[in-house]
């Protein structure tokens, strides 16, 4: 595991440990049914971030008010058409909040995903408390058991899951939640230098299996990416920094959307 990504999880498993589980099981009842992500019909769709701040890039959203400014982008990604938000909770490293989540679960009409570096199931009940209809979950930190046990609990819930791998290695983990119904995603960026390297998503495309369907993260920021993504079998994608930092914002949406379907097409075509 590479030094990032412990340090990530470390800090998690910090925040696990001030979550009052009972108090979020007695309130769960209260809080709006899961929206569901459609990816029963063929096409492409986006899962668009709001993402305030990258590690590999720095501050993203510079507003004061922070929150406000996801909402306003998140409202505008849903409005050109992405078919989910996905947030970001970690607060130290992203600039994320579970503050941003409810506020964007509360205002969008598309479902919103919690994005974040979960290590216990606990977190699978903080993320529905606070508006979440899915969340995603890295088979590097949560291997066999744990892996199992946060997909099964998010489904219990409604929920739906985007199982991220980088590697071969990855995809091997995550193969005990084949038989369930999630998406597989491949993030492009490496873990240690923190680059994109847009060719893994060829890489991996012919080991990932053809029953679940795929996501594309990190990387696609042009037109171009949709549909080399679409040609190699990905049915979605994940993009945020290409969002956040485009000077139309809701435009670059309509034109990934765009091309990725006419993408599929002509795959299908």
């Amino acid at each position: 595991m590479s030094d990032f990504l412990a340090a990530m999880a470390e800090s998690s498993r910090e925040r696990v440990r001030q979550i009052q589980a009972a108090d979020l099981h007695a309130r769960l009842d209260s809080v709006p049914p899961p929206r569901p992500l459609d990816v029963s019909r063929p096409g492409f769709d986006l899962i668009a971030e709001p993402k305030p701040t990258s590690p590999a890039e720095g501050v993203l959203i510079e507003d004061s008010d922070s929150e406000g400014a996801v909402v306003r982008l998140a409202g505008g990604f849903a409005g050109a058409g992405a078919a989910a938000i996905s947030v970001l909770t970690e607060p130290t490293r992203f600039g994320g909040s579970l503050r941003h989540l409810e506020a964007v679960a509360s205002t969008v009409e598309v479902p919103v995903m919690r994005k974040d570096f979960l290590v216990d199931p606990v977190q699978v009940l903080e993320a529905r408390f606070s508006g979440a209809s899915g969340l995603l979950v890295l088979a590097r930190l949560c291997k066999g058991g744990l892996l199992v046990e946060m997909v099964d609990f998010a489904v219990a819930l409604g929920m739906f899951v985007v199982v991220e791998v980088f590697d071969q290695a990855d995809l091997e983990e995550a193969t005990v939640i084949f038989d369930r119904d999630v998406l597989i995603g491949v993030n492009s960026r490496d873990l240690v230098t923190l680059a994109v390297d847009p060719s893994r998503f060829a890489a991996l495309a012919p080991l990932l299996p053809d029953h679940l369907p795929w996501v594309a993260e990190s990387g696609i920021t042009r037109p171009e990416h949709a549909v080399e993504a679409v040609s190699l079998g990905y049915r979605l994608a994940l993009a945020g920094t290409g969002l956040v930092t485009s000077p139309e914002p809701a435009a670059t949406v309509k034109a990934l959307l765009a091309a990725g379907r006419a993408g599929v097409e002509k795959v299908v075509g």
